[in-house]
């Protein structure tokens, strides 16, 4: 985290004309209110910032990545099952993913959430946690994760305790470690986020912000008046083995182009600056 804010610091220096970022943790506040006061728009994607001074956000509802994946996990295990949650404790993202997952199995009678894991993001914590869940939990029948180590861990630890197909994954975004292990059989499903989209209308938003006269008011900055969208909600998917060589391929593409097809230079560190 102190690398991300040092990064986009050193982008707002640089006087862009918009930064879009990946909200991943709420010490950026700081950083975004800074560069809005210097007049510089700043989008979120995939992540949000709460209470920070950010034009719009873009990206999934964190609840409905929870709150939906957990209806289709529900469903395909017949509305029963045992599961336990593979998390990030303290992230409110991740927060909202698990509490939207609690809520899609309150749906279910027969479905209960017997345990949690804390992945820490971080593989090899996520196969110890993986693990421990298993060995306190016998009759476990499925694990959720709300990032992708969680499924990494866990079916590393199904694979090593001899458990591969006893115990369902659901797992989160479109690695394509996760993707090749769907078809595999090891992990059963994926959520997918729209990525794609997230960035392209974080990047619209900015040349918008910048470049078009959003006339609610005579004047919008005198006024006072937000014109721009304060929040931009895409699309939650589902990665299966019917459909997994589909998100290869295009992950292929982004391993072999350092821009991705709408032409945006990314840096690792989660933002864009134009």
């Amino acid at each position: 985290v102190n690398a991300m804010v040092t990064a986009f610091d050193s982008a707002v220096a640089k006087k862009p004309a918009g930064i879009t970022v990946w909200g991943f943790d709420p010490s950026l506040q700081y950083s975004i209110d800074s560069a809005i006061e210097q007049g510089i728009p700043v989008v979120t994607f995939c992540g949000d910032v709460a209470g920070s001074k950010r034009l719009t956000y873009v990206g999934s509802s964190q609840y409905d990545l929870g709150f939906e994946g957990g209806k289709l996990y529900a469903e395909s295990v017949g509305g029963k099952g045992k599961v336990a949650i593979l998390t990030l404790p303290g992230n409110p993202q991740f927060e909202e993913r698990q509490r939207g997952f609690e809520e899609a199995f309150a749906l279910y009678p027969e479905i209960a959430v017997v345990g949690y894991g804390d992945t820490k993001a971080d593989t090899v914590v996520a196969i110890s946690a993986a693990k421990d869940l298993i060995n306190r939990n016998p009759e476990l029948t499925g694990f959720v994760c709300t990032d992708s180590t969680g499924a990494i861990g866990a079916s590393t630890a199904l694979q090593e305790l001899g458990k591969v197909g006893q115990i369902d994954i659901l797992g989160m975004d479109r690695n394509s470690d996760i993707l090749q292990m769907i078809k595999e059989g090891t992990i059963t499903a994926s959520i997918v986020q729209n990525d794609v989209s997230m960035t392209y209308w974080a990047m619209l938003t900015l040349i918008t912000a910048n470049y078009v006269d959003m006339g609610l008011t005579s004047d919008n900055a005198a006024a006072k008046a937000i014109a721009s969208p304060l929040t931009i909600y895409t699309s939650v998917n589902l990665a299966t083995a019917e459909n997994a060589d589909y998100y290869l391929k295009a992950n292929e593409l982004y391993a072999t182009n350092p821009f991705n097809h709408f032409g945006f230079r990314h840096n690792y560190w989660g933002y864009f600056a134009y």
